[in-house]
């Protein structure tokens, strides 16, 4: 059995619409559970069991703890199967069950998979996860992330992080300062050393550095010290240079103050290269039910922080847009930044359910796409294999035009 039909059906696309839309006041709910208990990273144990009961009591297979992680899952629906879609995250459930209702209600064909991935912000539980296999054998990944705006050509960052640890010798700062050996003036050399090398980084790299450990008292050369360093690039080429530039300076605050160091790595995310035809078919969807989107230079140019989706779609297609928790009426507003308390507030405003659904929305009738649509599967393909299997350039339009005058990337990220 083959499909001939697209979402835009206006029967296919209304029981999608419908199929979210009964279940709000439940996907609320889910919501201010989760926003109300929050966990760290390999640690999110309320939100795995609150996620899983709930789309398993909805017609789902679910595999808990799924590639040996103590935290992530994997929900599967079956219909007579040809194709696989991959949806992920909160605003993934919603459209998970709306593209497994438009499947059942219109006798198509498909396969759709939930991911819980954990610990984006640390270590990144989706590399864990294409490492033992779990993206294998998909046609299309996407999610959806909260912001203060909505933007689908999201210019979205490589991002590597460390820990910095300086190993010294104490002594009395007073009686014999000359016998110490100095762990803080090595991790304040590093400090400012990475301060000077932004100089040296393209406009759209980024350098984060804080200091987690610079002693104990004020009378003791400190013997140890320790920070926490990241680096964002729009290119594989700016995010190798960026990386060396840094552990350039790591060792020569070491050798310069005489210390050791011991760096640990802790992440290494990919940027995000955007398939074009899930993101203008992203866009379409819910510029039809209300989104209002600036031009897409401008969308390109817009700060933007890093994700372990990246990964992910260097080995399946996909796109990470995101959409605006603050507004629906398009403006972004730069008065509230993710990661910020101003952030959290609104995240379990009525506002933000709207957008979360109306993304939700858009996710479901593209990858309803992926799987009914006769050629969007093969075009969608064709496209992630020049863009990045074959070694293409990854970079979106308002980049390569700035890197061909310039010689660098457009775009910015979290500073």
């Amino acid at each position: 059995m083959t499909n001939t039909v697209s979402s835009r059906d206006p029967k296919i696309a209304n029981d999608v619409k419908q199929a979210i839309d009964s279940e709000t006041a439940s996907l609320r709910e889910v919501s201010l559970q989760i926003h109300s208990n929050p966990e760290l990273g390999y640690e999110e144990v309320f939100a795995h069991k609150i996620l899983t009961d709930y789309i398993e009591e909805r017609g789902f297979t679910v595999t808990r703890h799924a590639y040996g992680l103590k935290t992530a899952f994997v929900a599967e629906y079956v219909s007579p199967a040809a194709k696989a879609l991959i949806a992920d995250g909160h605003v993934g459930l919603a459209s998970a069950l709306g593209t497994k209702v438009a499947l059942e209600k219109n006798n198509l064909v498909g396969r759709i998979k939930l991911f819980g991935t954990p610990a984006e912000e640390t270590t990144g539980g989706k590399i864990d996860m294409i490492n033992k296999g779990a993206f294998n054998g998909l046609d299309a990944c996407m999610m959806s992330h909260p912001a203060p705006g909505d933007v689908v050509y999201c210019t979205i960052l490589s991002v590597g992080g460390m820990t910095v640890e300086y190993f010294g010798k104490a002594s009395h700062a007073s009686a014999s300062p000359w016998e110490g050996v100095n762990a803080l003036d090595a991790m304040v050399h590093a400090y400012n050393g990475l301060a000077l090398v932004r100089q040296q980084t393209a406009p759209t790299s980024r350098i984060h550095c804080v200091i987690t450990n610079g002693g104990a008292a004020a009378n003791i050369i400190p013997d140890y010290a320790s920070g926490k360093i990241m680096y964002r690039a729009t290119s594989a080429d700016d995010h190798t240079n960026v990386r060396d530039a840094v552990m350039k300076v790591v060792n020569a605050a070491a050798e310069a103050t005489g210390c050791t160091v011991k760096i640990t790595k802790e992440m290494e995310y990919q940027a995000v290269p955007i398939n074009e035809h899930l993101a203008s078919r992203y866009a379409s969807y819910t510029a039809d039910l209300g989104v209002k989107y600036l031009p897409r230079a401008v969308q390109e140019s817009l700060p933007s922080g890093s994700t372990d989706m990246g990964n992910v779609a260097h080995v399946v297609p996909g796109i990470h847009p995101v959409f605006n928790i603050v507004g629906l009426n398009g403006e972004i507003d730069r008065s509230i930044s993710n990661h910020s308390f101003g952030f959290v507030a609104q995240a379990k405003t009525e506002v933000a359910h709207e957008a979360s659904l109306r993304s939700a929305k858009g996710l479901a009738l593209t990858g309803l796409d992926v799987l009914i649509e006769d050629g969007f599967a093969a075009a969608i393909k064709d496209s992630f294999e020049k863009q990045v299997l074959k070694g293409g350039s990854g970079l979106s339009s308002l980049e390569q035009k700035l890197k061909a005058m310039t010689g660098i990337g457009a775009g910015c990220g979290c500073h």
